[in-house]
């Protein structure tokens, strides 16, 4: 039997999500980036239905963006996300009991059973900007400014006598 391809394989597409909720708890923004093996990307911006929290928003988005991978045709898909919860939970490496996120999360999981091959990934937030501003201005907020890169420390030179 041969193995699976790699994750970043020729036939591997890749996803973005990121969920936003303002106020939080409150309407809810959902960010997903597409891109195909070839490298065509699609971007999706648009409300999520009702209202929750961050981790609500995040788990719609991760939702979004299984349904949209699945749509385009990807069958082996890297999925890469901001919020430790979605991906964790989603990834089933967690659980909770708070009935309304084990609903969601249940969803995400039946979507994220439909791929072959399925690899998970957390970034930094500021690793994954272009699905956060997709979230953000689907609520018609604006773009989060960009970090600010901080005061390079210099070292204090001294001669000592």
């Amino acid at each position: 039997m041969p193995a699976d391809p790699p994750p970043d394989s020729p036939t591997c597409w890749h996803a973005w999500f990121d969920g936003a909720a303002s106020p939080n708890p409150g309407r809810l923004g959902l960010g997903v980036v597409l891109q195909s093996p070839e490298g065509a990307l699609t971007e999706v911006s648009t409300r999520g239905e009702g209202t929750g929290c961050s981790n609500e928003a995040e788990l719609h988005a991760l939702r979004t963006a299984l349904e949209h991978a699945h749509a385009a045709g990807a069958r082996r898909l890297v999925l890469t996300g901001d919020s430790d919860f979605a991906v964790r939970h989603g990834a089933g490496l967690d659980h909770t009991a708070v009935p309304r996120l084990a609903a969601l999360i249940a969803q995400v999981q039946a979507w994220a059973a439909r791929f072959e091959q399925l690899e998970w990934r957390w970034v930094p937030r500021h690793r994954n900007q272009v699905a956060d501003r997709l979230s953000r201005q689907a609520l018609g907020l604006p773009p989060k400014p960009a970090p600010h890169p901080g005061k390079r420390r210099t070292a204090q030179g001294h001669t000592g006598r």
